[in-house]
């Protein structure tokens, strides 16, 4: 595996819920790494067994690690780690976590030329309005990483390795590759960037936390059109509690409204009116 700067960069922008660790669902705990969420998910309470969804922010691996030993003890690791896609913000600590912890990566096909080094993500797009974050956004990694042969490609067929009641659902726009995973038992929907729960763009309700649903993150959205239908797929599932990578988590009737409001008023909420990727 190979250093980078996505994975080397140290962002000094934090929230108030940086450090805070959310029981969101039955087994599913939020962890807010400075302003991006990982979760950590039980898949066999008997046995001890969880897995890690993304992997926070650059240089974040060892508060990952005690959020980990925290929840599961001394010792703890995954079975696996899951991507819901490989921006700088979800994969920061991804290069010492499995050299710590020697266990398989996987993310959706789309997704593995930006982290087996063979792609960059297109550069931030600091010209969409909505705050000092998106103006920021230019220093922000967009450096696809290298983790080899660690990571894998999803199946095909929607199945999750390791989390058998869970599904995997293809929601790009943010990313070519990204993806969300929903449990239908209960209907928890772990989302991703593909919405979020705070408006990102905007420095002041990043570090307060201010819930608002929004689509995803402006700057590093690339492909508009199938963010839409990414978010009117994650709708149609009717899920009960959302855990968004940016947020806090969003649940019963409040979350349904939103995310109503949020397919019926897409353009409005969540487009920005203009920028290079939109523009275009």
């Amino acid at each position: 595996m190979h250093e980078n700067s996505s994975t080397e960069r140290y962002m000094p922008v934090t929230s108030s819920t940086s450090g805070m660790i959310q029981n969101a669902a039955d087994g599913v705990y939020a962890f807010t790494v400075q302003i991006v969420n990982v979760c950590f998910v039980v898949t066999n309470a008997a046995d001890g067994d969880w897995v890690l969804v993304d992997a926070g922010m650059p240089k974040s691996e060892e508060k990952i690690i005690d959020a980990a030993e925290e929840l599961f003890g001394k010792g703890a690791k995954p079975k696996a780690i899951i991507l819901t896609h490989g921006h700088f913000d979800h994969v920061g600590a991804i290069i010492d976590l499995v050299e710590k912890w020697s266990v398989p990566v996987y993310a959706h096909e789309l997704e593995l030329p930006y982290l087996t080094g063979q792609q960059n993500y297109p550069e931030p797009d600091s010209s969409v309005e909505g705050g000092l974050i998106a103006k920021m956004s230019p220093l922000f990694p967009h450096e696809g990483i290298n983790i080899g042969s660690h990571v894998h490609s999803l199946p095909a067929d929607g199945t999750v390795p390791l989390m058998s009641e869970w599904k995997w659902i293809h929601t790009p726009g943010h990313t070519p590759g990204h993806i969300s995973l929903f449990r239908e038992n209960d209907k928890t929907l772990i989302v991703g960037d593909a919405f979020v729960t705070v408006k990102q763009e905007s420095l002041y309700k990043v570090l307060t936390q201010e819930q608002e649903i929004s689509g995803p993150p402006k700057y590093l959205t690339t492909d508009w059109d199938a963010a839409r239908s990414s978010v009117e797929t994650l709708q149609k599932l009717d899920p009960y509690v959302a855990i968004t990578g940016h947020g806090i988590p969003m649940a019963a009737a409040e979350l349904e409204e939103n995310l109503l409001k949020l397919v019926q008023d897409f353009d409005s909420i969540a487009i920005p009116e203009h920028g290079k990727y939109v523009d275009e």
